[in-house]
């Protein structure tokens, strides 16, 4: 199984960036869907989770600027971010919940980060 994060880059304080993650391979079935991140200097928090029945949490500090969805027919989740402000500048992580046959449990999969840089 692998999840491929892309999208990210350099954003404009007041713009907009958008995140996409795709989940490949061997996949049953995917539970919750969700993006992570990390600045420099500070542990990874979560910014919002979507669950596969369309589900949403949010991070506090980005509602109402962030926005998740996914597309269960692609197995991928979007993270749409507007309104950028410097202080989400970090690594993006995307995550799975995900079953990779009938048998077995849910395990968590990562994407390798994508950065997001907002500077003006």
């Amino acid at each position: 199984v692998q999840l491929q994060a892309s999208g990210g880059g350099l954003g404009q304080p007041g713009g907009s960036l958008r995140l996409s993650c795709a989940a490949s391979g061997s996949i049953f079935h995917i539970h919750d869907m969700g993006w992570y991140r990390q600045a420099p200097g500070k542990q990874r928090e979560l910014v919002a989770l979507i669950s596969s029945g369309g589900r949403i949490n949010s991070a506090d500090v980005v509602k109402g600027r962030f926005t998740i969805s996914r597309d269960n027919s692609n197995n991928t989740v979007y993270l749409q971010m507007n309104s950028l402000k410097p202080e989400n500048t970090a690594v993006y992580y995307c995550n799975a919940q995900l079953e990779t046959d009938v048998y077995s449990g849910p395990d968590s999969y990562w994407g390798q980060g994508t950065q997001v840089t907002v500077s003006s």
